[in-house]
């Protein structure tokens, strides 16, 4: 169990310079704590993690913004989705952290570290909130957590977050948890619903250098 506690104070994490020799295992069953919140591994045998995740994958707001890869849709699909998840971590090419609440256990969202590459360190971040969790920064909690453990634990230089232009609400979480915006990348993610057209990408980074964030 990795156990993260919120600092007193906030300096930067020191980077590691990676070891192309170093197994690309991840920390097994990782547990991540602090701001209230915890994160934890989905379960794909868990009929309550199935259902947030479906719900997740599901909801308008959700795919207003984003075009998954693998289209889920009932609840076999998105058990599917979630034993995929558990493969990715397995091979140490991600980790998708399910966001609970660290009082009572209620699922809240998910929180992701995607595209895992050892060598050149770096990977990419994502997130979601259930639409009643919505409005308690609990995706800016969950990514300064998912950050922090990336940094930490995996010993990666570099974290990249991008999402659709006309995100503002994704922009200012990116903002709020050090992810300074780098730029616009043109046609870099298919439109809402759509595999045949495309539209842009605000793209933005943090350096486990940087300094972290205030919690909110």
């Amino acid at each position: 169990m990795t156990e993260i506690r919120e600092p007193s104070a906030a300096p930067a994490t020191p980077f590691v310079s990676p070891d192309p020799s170093r197994s690309s295992a991840l920390p097994a069953t990782p547990v991540v704590d602090g701001h209230g919140l915890r994160l934890r591994v989905w379960d794909p045998e868990s009929a309550a993690d199935v259902d947030a995740w479906l719900r997740g994958l599901t909801d308008p707001e959700f795919l207003r913004w984003n075009t998954p890869l693998r289209k889920v849709s009932d609840a076999a699909t998105a058990r599917e989705s979630l034993e995929s998840k558990t493969a990715d971590a397995a091979a140490g090419r991600a980790m998708t952290f399910c966001v609970t609440d660290a009082a009572d256990g209620t699922i809240l969202g998910q929180v992701g570290v995607s595209a895992i590459e050892r060598v050149p360190s770096h990977a990419g971040v994502g997130y979601w909130v259930l639409p009643e969790a919505r409005g308690r920064h609990v995706a800016t909690r969950s990514l300064l957590l998912a950050a922090r453990w990336a940094f930490a634990e995996i010993g990666l230089h570099r974290l990249e977050l991008g999402h659709a232009l006309g995100h503002d609400a994704s922009c200012r979480i990116a903002e709020r948890c050090g992810f300074r915006y780098e730029g616009t990348l043109r046609g870099a993610m298919w439109e809402a619903g759509r595999t045949d057209a495309f539209r842009d990408v605000h793209a933005h980074g943090r350096l486990a250098t940087d300094p972290e964030p205030e919690s909110p």
